[in-house]
């Protein structure tokens, strides 16, 4: 008996000790779903946008809330008369909870050979027709797995509201109110169709002299001219305002001279259809890529964003492709 005892106590030690090195090397981890909930509710400082972020119902988001704040023996969110915010510790929280999942959600979708998914640009209309549509193929050759569904408006998509996961737009001065990069720095020079520059070299004077479109309101004509050392021309003598497309489809057809954006007629200028007249210009404006904030944290996404700066690139005088926001 005392040499089973010994044997018994021995390997009730041994148990003992190894399953306190188990439960030291054990994580405390909440629920994920738990944890997903949270992070979306806190990044949208609301409870119904996170639960249609994740498709479920609102009381499933608070259900989880609250059984993660019972958990922690915290509060994470002060309730409000219309909503919710982060408390003190939630904010905390949240920003390690966030950089935690990312970096789960990266390691996920790099084991993919290929990103996947479908992806909403919405842009600027001259930009999507021009710039855009004549890359889509090469894109879709590149990246098969991923649909990118291209939306052309005036008017700036909510990409925090799911209109869009990305979003190109135009600034005519400064920058834009939200987070974004900046595809080009809008540099415009004067562009004209073969038919009517002839094989001339024409000077500013024979530039000024012709038919002109513009497609924006502020008279760039004139500025232009400052900018070549010619004659300022009367404000509306000689030029024609039109929508973007229509300046550009009436240079096309050699009916005058089209002051306007290099990259929305770098398409027609490498076709050989237009040809830059001058190599003065002028930089009014610029355009940006806005993203959304949950949306930048799909694969997908981040390579259609990924892929608009490289095609960009020679269109921006830094080459910089970090958010100025």
């Amino acid at each position: 008996m005392r040499g089973f005892s010994k044997q018994f106590n021995a390997h009730s030690l041994t148990q003992l000790v190894l399953k306190r090195h188990i439960c030291e090397m054990s994580r405390n981890l909440p629920p994920l779903n738990a944890l997903r909930a949270f992070e979306a509710a806190g990044r949208h400082q609301s409870f119904t946008r996170a639960a249609e972020e994740l498709n479920v119902n609102h009381s499933a988001i608070s259900r989880h809330v609250r059984g993660l704040e019972h958990r922690l023996g915290v509060h994470l969110f002060r309730d409000l008369p219309r909503g919710v915010e982060l408390s003190d510790e939630g904010r905390a929280y949240l920003g390690r909870i966030t950089a935690a999942l990312d970096i789960v959600d990266d390691a996920t979708e790099d084991l993919a050979e290929t990103p996947e998914g479908r992806v909403t640009l919405n842009s600027e209309p001259l930009f999507a027709q021009k710039f855009i549509v004549p890359r889509m193929g090469a894109f879709q050759v590149a990246f098969p797995k991923i649909e990118l569904r291209l939306e052309a408006s005036h008017d700036l998509a909510d990409v925090d509201r799911y209109e869009a996961d990305l979003a190109v737009r135009f600034a005519h001065r400064g920058t834009l109110d939200l987070p974004s990069d900046v595809l080009s720095d809008g540099r415009i020079f004067p562009f004209a169709a073969p038919s009517l520059l002839k094989g001339k070299v024409w000077t500013a004077k024979d530039i000024l002299a012709a038919p002109r479109f513009r497609d924006r309101r502020e008279d760039t004509w004139q500025k232009w001219a400052v900018a070549a050392g010619a004659p300022v021309p009367a404000s509306e003598e000689g030029m024609w305002r039109l929508r973007a497309n229509l300046a550009v489809e009436a240079a096309l057809e050699g009916q005058g001279i089209y002051l306007g954006s290099q990259e929305c007629v770098a398409h027609e200028v490498a076709a050989g259809r237009l040809v830059q007249c001058s190599d003065v210009s002028l930089i009014s404006g610029a355009f940006h890529l806005v993203c959304a904030s949950q949306g930048i944290r799909r694969r997908a996404v981040r390579q259609v964003r990924a892929w608009l700066l490289s095609q960009t690139l020679q269109f921006r005088d830094t080459g910089e492709d970090q958010p100025n926001g």
